[in-house]
């Protein structure tokens, strides 16, 4: 036997790179524009966003006029009638860069409600002001108090005549400051058993009598979406702007949950992309006792781990996306997908600021912003402890 040992050349695989079957070229034309559109109109002003807590209008104008808004929408109501991949391409690209949550939760989370439940006139007045950005929207569910136990909501809408009288208070509101059209869900029968079946949602904008939009609140991370308070003293809105039937209002946002949190979870899987990607460019760069930090065990352990889990949510991810593109029910894998990819990039960002050291935590590197808009992505659209309930429910449990 021969003692020379053939040495295989050394490959390199790319972690960042991986073919989407469901994907096809004029999806990539999409991403291509829009990643030029938000190296050009984004990139240069997020530092600027994020001082101010806001995004102004005027971006998600811009972006109604290259044609990004709302692809989903048909082609009567001035959309552009493409399927749910675009959504998902739209929903990456912007928290790439850092500005999601102003126009992918409009495009691809709130407006679908008025698509699938609003009425002709409904759908003709507001859907094309949508695509083109002269309409911004916000859901408003969440009270003081009452988060995840939806049904127990305090805000009251009452018929007197052609019009509902609304009265209470929404917070944790994304997008209030822009939206010109907000879907208020209300307590339209208080005495309704179960409390769910009392649940409607009302169509309210911005300058309805009696409506206000209340203090801008303050928060830790995502600094470039705005958060605020809404205030219903005796509002009167149009009882045509009744969204569907009356009492169907809990239903109707539970329906569309499951695209919700796929889109919550595309971003945020994009997002630990992101991060991973840096913070492996990062340690090649940085050395410490005369060598880079790339070339330690312990960093080498934490890439390899990292980029694991990152390669296994993908997989799986990238499945429910195409599943859910065919019109299967993924209730129950979205439910998981959720839940472990949002904690998972939450642990990544925390593991990739620690290989950065001291300089992980200086504003001047975009980690210490990551670790920071993370850490809410377990919690809205779903806390992981709902989603482990919904998980247990269905297993049977």
């Amino acid at each position: 036997m021969s003692n020379n040992t053939t040495i295989p050349k050394q490959l390199t695989y790319d972690l960042f790179k991986r073919k989407r079957d469901f994907f096809t070229q004029e999806h990539e034309m999409y991403r291509t524009s829009l990643q030029k559109f938000l190296e050009k109109e984004a990139v240069p002003f997020i530092e600027e966003w994020e001082e101010a807590n806001h995004t102004p209008k005027e971006f998600y104008e811009k972006l109604g006029d290259q044609g990004f808004l709302c692809p989903q929408i048909k082609s009567e109501y001035g959309g552009l009638e493409l399927d749910f991949g675009f959504n998902v391409i739209l929903a990456e690209e912007l928290f790439r860069v850092g500005v999601g949550t102003l126009a992918s939760t409009s495009s691809s989370i709130i407006v679908p409600y008025l698509e699938e439940y609003g009425t002709e006139e409904q759908k003709m007045k507001y859907l094309p002001k949508f695509v083109s950005g002269e309409v911004t929207t916000a859901v408003a569910m969440t009270e003081p108090g009452i988060g995840s136990d939806l049904a127990n909501m305090s805000t009251t809408a009452v018929r007197d005549g052609d019009s509902y009288i609304v009265n209470g208070q929404k917070t944790f509101i994304s997008n209030g400051l822009n939206a010109g059209l907000f879907f208020v869900a209300v307590k339209t029968d208080p005495k309704a058993n179960p409390a769910r079946k009392g649940i409607s949602i009302l169509l309210v904008d911005k300058d309805t009598p009696g409506f206000s939009i209340g203090r801008q609140l303050k928060k830790l991370g995502q600094k470039t979406a705005d958060v605020v308070e809404l205030v219903f003293e005796d509002a009167r809105v149009p009882a045509t702007n009744l969204l569907g039937e009356e009492g169907q209002g809990f239903y109707y946002l539970m329906d569309r949950l499951q695209q919700e949190r796929l889109i919550i979870t595309c971003s945020s899987i994009v997002v630990a992309e992101e991060m991973l990607k840096a913070t492996m460019g990062y340690v090649k760069e940085r050395k410490a006792f005369g060598k880079p930090i790339s070339s330690f065990q312990n960093t080498q352990f934490e890439i390899a781990e990292m980029a694991t889990e990152l390669t296994m949510a993908q997989t799986f991810l990238d499945d429910l996306i195409d599943k859910h593109m065919k019109g299967e029910d993924i209730v129950t894998p979205i439910s998981m997908a959720k839940w472990y990819v949002t904690e998972m990039t939450r642990r990544m960002s925390a593991r990739c600021l620690q290989l950065y050291g001291g300089y992980g935590y200086m504003e001047e590197y975009p980690i210490a912003r990551r670790y920071r808009d993370v850490a809410v992505m377990p919690i809205y659209g779903g806390t992981t402890e709902i989603m482990k309930n919904i998980i247990a429910k269905n297993l049977g449990l």
